[in-house]
C-alpha cells in the first residue's frame, strides 16, 4: 500500500476515534442531565417569611 493511502487510512480512523469519543461524551452528560435526582439535601417544605415589609413612605426615591 502507498505511503498516502495509509496516511489516509490513519487519518480516517483518527477522525472516527475522535468522533466516537465526542459521542461518548455527549452520552454521558445527557445520562447525568436526565438522570434521577441525587442531591442530598434535607427536604425542608415551606418556610414563612420572617423579613420586614419596607414601608413605602421610607422607600429611596432612586428606585
Amino acid at each position: 500500500m502507498p505511503a498516502t493511502k495509509r496516511n489516509l487510512s490513519t487519518k480516517v480512523r483518527e477522525m472516527i476515534r475522535a468522533f466516537l469519543e465526542l459521542f461518548e461524551d455527549i452520552l454521558k452528560v445527557a445520562s447525568r442531565l436526565f438522570s434521577p435526582n441525587d442531591d442530598d439535601y434535607p427536604e425542608t417544605g415551606v418556610q414563612p417569611f420572617l423579613g420586614d415589609i419596607p414601608d413605602h413612605q421610607h422607600r429611596h426615591s432612586s428606585w
